[in-house]
């Protein structure tokens, strides 16, 4: 059966991730026949460069593919079969005061954890509501696919704005460890095996790994994690920046605190927030590394391809984050029925956690819908640490809802990462002054 060729907009269409989406989108044509591309961004120099570059891509491949950019919202949403959202508001620039204004009052600086990734997700709340606005006005029976960091943050804002709107946050964290898992395990890829893992955005444990015969591959993973974590001794592993290869090998210390579990790397900045600040480097973080490598090589590969005119040549090429966004679309429009860990409102599926929280859990993703998979009780130590952590985040979108300084206040109090109400207060105020073109205003 020949399957409809589906209409794509990809918001955030200027970002460094969207010459590999692109990539993937043609790689998987067969599966996932395309009629047109569209990308949106309110930024039109920024978007035009990646643009220009992605329609010569699509263009040597599949010809027959409509490819546009535009800043119109209602050019770009009209007609479409999905969307997919990766915005990154206040773009790098901000992203490195996200991490530096923590670390100048000694708390961890992080995109998506801590004071860093709360200040991020007021960002983002408002523009990702309007793009979901867009959508449902222009094309209703659209699918999100919203990437947009920090996911926990703004799939609560989903969760509390738009209930009914048909939005599924993903994130593509666990994929890429996932794919870390098979490379140590010497298997194809991530797909040779099922697992089983609970917890909240960045914030989670794999309790259950096996290959398609059903054989426990759990055991053979821990030996490696035990003695090296995360940190491969392959191309793949070795060719990143020292703060990546540095936090897969603080999976080793976060195994230790639970060696029945596999940990998602990111709690190393809850509970080895001290030693991550100690060493991390306050005056170049994360932020400064991407804008001089991915960013600045990205925009230099995009400016080539226009001017020669091909990109035969280039070294834009599909990756993990971008294959999982074609299979959960490719799922939910030809009925694959496919596991997928997705960003969901709890309802009962960890059994002793609040049925309003945000959990990110295994379901099975078919035609327009997705089944989360049952977890039954979780341990004491696990849903503790969860339970605290998902306080932070409610508030912090309460805090937008409402404007109100106490409950921001509250919620950087409640987030781990930071010690005391008082340095707490620091950070926000400067937060406050940071973020002032950004956030509501707060009372």
């Amino acid at each position: 059966m020949s399957r409809q060729k589906q209409n794509i907009v990809i918001a955030g269409g200027g970002s460094t991730y969207t010459a590999g989406i692109v990539t993937m989108l043609l790689d998987n044509y067969e599966n996932f026949p395309i009629a047109s591309i569209k990308l949106y961004d309110n930024l039109e120099e920024r978007q035009t460069r990646v643009a220009k570059a992605c329609e010569i891509i699509v263009s040597e491949r599949y010809p027959e593919i409509k490819f546009s950019y535009t800043t119109d919202p209602v050019e770009a949403f009209k007609n479409v079969d999905f969307v997919m959202a990766q915005l990154r508001v206040g773009l790098f620039a901000m992203r490195e005061l996200d991490e530096k204004i923590p670390f100048k009052h000694g708390v961890i600086g992080q995109e998506t954890c801590g004071p860093g990734g709360i200040a991020y997700g007021l960002r983002t709340i408002g523009p990702l509501i309007e793009i979901i606005d867009y959508m449902e006005k222009y094309s209703p029976k659209a699918w999100m696919l919203n990437y947009s960091n920090p996911a926990a943050i703004v799939a609560e804002a989903c969760r509390i704005l738009r209930p009914d709107a048909r939005v599924i946050n993903i994130c593509d964290m666990p994929v890429c460890l996932e794919e870390i898992f098979a490379r140590i395990l010497g298997l194809n890829s991530r797909k040779d095996f099922d697992v089983r893992y609970y917890g909240l955005n960045h914030f989670g444990w794999w309790t259950q790994i096996r290959d398609h015969e059903g054989n426990d591959l759990m055991p053979r993973l821990m030996e490696y994690v035990k003695e090296n974590g995360y940190e491969e001794y392959t191309p793949q592993g070795q060719h990143k920046e020292s703060s990546w290869l540095e936090t897969m090998r603080a999976a080793k210390d976060l195994y230790a605190m639970d060696p029945t579990k596999l940990w998602n790397t990111y709690l190393k900045y809850y509970l080895m927030a001290p030693e991550t600040v100690e060493h991390s480097d306050h005056n170049y973080t994360r932020a400064n590394e991407i804008m001089d490598r991915r960013e600045k090589d990205t925009r230099e590969e995009c400016e080539r391809i226009v001017a020669a005119g091909t990109a035969k040549d280039t070294w834009f090429a599909s990756n993990e984050h971008a294959q999982f966004i074609v299979d959960l679309a490719c799922a939910l429009a030809f009925n694959t029925k496919e596991r997928f860990l997705l960003i969901v409102p709890n309802n009962g599926a960890i059994a002793n956690f609040p049925d309003d929280a945000m959990v990110e859990i295994p379901c099975i993703v078919g035609k327009d819908q997705y089944e989360p998979l049952s977890i039954g009780n979780i341990p004491t130590f696990q849903k503790g640490l969860m339970e605290q952590q998902i306080a932070s985040e409610k508030l912090a979108v309460e805090a937008w809802i409402e404007g109100s300084y106490q409950k921001l206040w509250q919620s950087f109090m409640m987030n781990k990462s930071v010690p005391s109400a008082k340095i707490a207060k620091e950070i926000l105020d400067d937060m406050i002054e940071a973020n002032k073109d950004f956030w509501p205003e707060l009372h």
